[in-house]
């Protein structure tokens, strides 16, 4: 058993192995590593996270929560900050977090704005000062030190050397903006709550469903209420939180561009799909995947690819996938956030809390 963190852990029971398959998957791959839960921790009654992001310059894990942010020094996992309104953060409910090539910690809120933070000194961003809305959702970088900031009002390109806000909306394929990924070409995607936009250069390009994104409805699901045509007050955030199985699949929650400019996204209902070569191929639980309501992707140093979703989370190595859930020691199996550490270990938000999967030592 790992050194737990210093925040209430839990004592897990001996050889949790993720190998064992949940919900439908299959075993590890020969010569795959084994990874378990070797720890994890509750962060309040009622407090679920969100984000995840680990700040490689100083070993840092950075969680938001309903409640606020946490800083965790992965060095002696203990506990160094939390931060609030009264410390400077917009609102508590944290969505999303970034950290720019500068070292700034940008925190994205769910109707507070977004906060940046470094040294101890905070900044709060506003419509007012050119943010796009007061929801935000996803957090990006390209180079040149350019700024994205996906929000549920369009997207914000900002300048890092002057702090300048433009807007992008009518140019998306849909305004609700939940994930953000820039590609080696500099490209910039774009998931939203109506498909897949994604720009290059000063030209725009865009996919949903009928392009081929999302899996089939084979479970007959029915339709998700978030359809991204409707006004706030009817967008409701329970479906997020409940995490209630339904099926839009132009509801793209989660992007990742890979190293080799392949990009995966997250989809509601729909399972995770994959562009690569001009073509949209789509993986879902009917080939191994824990769950169809897919929140959150990672890539790990051994180039295989994680899943979190409403029923626990899929390690897929290329040809297979290797799923766990709460019965594998996870505090619950919402996942909304994965973050891979620089020594391989994967750091994995829940609506229950938070683990941390390792390797098991017999498989190293």
């Amino acid at each position: 058993m790992s050194r737990g963190l210093r925040l209430a852990p839990w004592l897990l029971p001996a050889s949790l192995s993720l190998l064992s398959a949940c919900g439908g998957g299959q075993d590890a791959g020969v010569g795959d590593p084994v990874y378990e839960v070797v720890e994890r921790f509750e962060v309040g009654s009622g407090i679920y996270v969100r984000a995840l992001a680990i700040e490689e310059a100083t070993n840092t894990l950075w969680v938001g929560t309903s409640m606020g942010v946490m800083e965790i020094g992965l060095d002696d996992q203990a506990l160094r900050n939390t931060f609030t309104r009264q410390h400077g953060l917009a609102n508590e409910y944290v969505f999303a977090i970034g950290i720019d090539s500068q070292g700034y910690k940008w925190f994205g809120t769910n109707a507070g704005g977004a906060s940046r933070y470094t040294d101890g000194e905070w900044d709060v961003f506003f419509p007012m000062h050119g943010l796009a809305d007061y929801w935000i959702y996803a957090f990006a970088e390209q180079r040149d030190a350019v700024y994205w900031v996906g929000t549920w009002d369009g997207a914000n390109r900002v300048d890092l050397k002057t702090m300048e806000f433009t807007k992008y909306k009518e140019e998306l394929i849909n305004e609700w903006v939940y994930g953000l990924a820039v590609d080696s070409k500099n490209r910039v995607w774009f998931g939203t709550e109506g498909g897949v936009s994604m720009l290059d250069g000063d030209t725009w390009s865009e996919w949903n469903h009928d392009d081929g994104i999302g899996a089939p409805n084979d479970a007959a699901l029915p339709p998700s209420t978030n359809t991204g045509l409707g006004t706030r007050t009817r967008h409701d955030l329970s479906v997020l939180m409940g995490g209630q199985e339904s099926y839009n699949p132009n509801y793209v929650f989660a992007t990742h561009a890979d190293p080799e400019d392949v990009i995966w996204v997250g989809t509601w209902g729909g399972g995770v799909s994959r562009y690569e070569e001009g073509e949209w191929l789509n993986l879902s639980m009917a080939d191994g995947l824990a769950g169809n309501i897919v929140y959150s992707i990672a890539q790990d140093d051994s180039g295989a690819y994680w899943f979190g979703t409403n029923r626990g989370i899929s390690r897929y190595d290329g040809d297979t996938f290797t799923n766990f859930d709460s019965a594998d020691g996870l505090p619950g199996n919402h996942v909304y956030a994965i973050a891979v550490a620089g020594d391989g270990d994967l750091w994995v938000g829940t609506r229950d809390g938070v683990a941390r999967l390792a390797p098991a030592a017999d498989s190293e």
